[in-house]
């Protein structure tokens, strides 16, 4: 039988998706499993963006411009001014997600071999795409007990090498929530600009932003307007995770030529998820803020329980949706699959995704796992509950496991 390919072979498997099927296999069992491990958001998409599927008078469903509809790019110029971030629609490319905008900026931007440097944890499909790319992720390490702020410049130096092309941030930061500061982004923009890099700069995340520093976006960063390259998406802003909708925003011209030949390759992005996106720019800052003080309250219950388990530990996530944790426990892996296999309280059991999966570095985050807080609050606390009784079975088969282990030897 053919062998498939070393690409095939070294793609990993997504930390958020991974026990899937044996979550299913427990729900199969009549088990209600809390889902906290993946950004699905479950507040309720826009009305306007409903309506406007609902109400498409169109006879045939064509291809749209390989560059994305203009009337949605123009009306994007507008929300970007929001944010004091300027842009023509024509520095705006939609495309299929917000994880094609990185798998096509990979493309037109790297050959095969050159890296990519990545503060960890990251979000784990960067290593996808990059696999795709043929590129190589260098990983730069940041800690929980440091609350995931950025090294110091000598550790990026570090890394940098005639095969460095570019430096990747999500901004703010899935896994961990962490936003960057303006020295951590001025040290990004002196180091592009040292070293004459790309910055890709992930920022699905700006609308989650819960403390009085300011956004600021790699579009703010004088002096390297050519170098940067804008991932964004609807998925999480607008909880149209479905639709599929993400943008590529540059000003560098020559990456946008690049860029579309991909995006020709591909034909077009869905017609139907820009018709929605389109109308999800009229839905008002009512909307914005509900959802907004909807993950205030459920980031103070998340990150409180948390903090209150014992042993447990959890920086206060500054946006997003996302934490990471750590965790009394010998391997995370292990412990959220037994908790899908051979737990329950009261029928009961949670879904996290373990945070190793977000680290290349070996070892790295092997007692840590990135939990959503896209549950409601009352889900969020009996999820909690269930998560103190499961570590401390847990403990306790660890203590069993250790003490037989002890008996053999003797």
């Amino acid at each position: 039988m053919p062998k498939i390919s070393i690409r095939g072979e070294e793609m990993p498997a997504s930390p958020i998706r991974k026990y899937a099927p044996l979550a299913e296999a427990a729900k199969q069992r009549g088990v209600h499993v809390y889902q906290l491990n993946i950004g699905q958001p479950d507040l309720p998409t826009p009305k306007v963006a409903l309506d406007a599927i609902r109400n498409i008078d169109r006879t045939v469903l064509e291809y749209s411009p390989s560059q994305g509809i203009r009337s949605y790019r123009e009306k994007l110029v507008g929300y970007y001014a929001k944010f004091n971030i300027r842009l023509s629609a024509d520095d705006i490319i939609i495309t299929t997600g917000g994880s094609e905008a990185v798998l096509f900026s990979f493309l037109a931007c790297l050959n095969p071999g050159d890296e990519i440097i990545v503060p960890e944890p990251a979000y784990a499909n960067y290593m996808a795409f990059a696999i795709s790319a043929g590129a190589v992720i260098r990983t730069i390490a940041t800690t929980i007990d440091e609350g995931f702020a950025l090294p110091k410049v000598e550790k990026f130096e570090e890394l940098i090498n005639e095969r460095t092309r570019a430096i990747l941030i999500c901004n703010p930061n899935n896994p961990t929530g962490y936003l960057y500061t303006r020295r951590e982004m001025n040290q990004i923009r002196d180091l592009v600009k040292k070293y004459d890099l790309f910055l890709f700069s992930d920022e699905v995340y700006r609308e989650f932003i819960y403390t009085g520093s300011p956004y600021i976006s790699a579009c703010h960063l004088e002096g390297i307007e050519q170098n940067v390259v804008l991932i964004d998406s609807v998925s999480k802003r607008y909880s149209e995770c479905g639709i599929r909708i993400g943008a590529l925003i540059t000003k560098n011209k020559e990456i946008r030529d690049a860029v579309m030949k991909f995006c020709q390759a591909r034909l077009s992005p869905p017609l139907i998820g820009q018709i929605a996106a389109e109308a999800s720019l009229d839905a008002g800052e009512e909307y914005q803020r509900e959802v907004y003080d909807e993950y205030v309250e459920r980031r103070k219950c998340l990150i409180d329980g948390l903090n209150r388990i014992p042993g447990v530990y959890s920086p206060i996530p500054m946006g997003a949706f996302y934490t990471v944790a750590k965790l009394p426990v010998d391997d995370s892996d292990k412990f959220c699959a037994w908790c899908l296999t051979d737990f329950q309280y009261e029928g009961e059991t949670v879904f996290m995704a373990p945070a190793s999966g977000f680290y290349t570095t070996p070892g790295a985050g092997r007692n840590e796992v990135r939990i959503s807080y896209v549950l409601k609050k009352e889900d969020l606390t009996r999820a909690l509950f269930v998560l103190s009784k499961a570590l401390e079975a847990y403990q306790e088969k660890m203590n069993k496991d250790e003490s037989e282990g002890k008996d053999e030897i003797s």
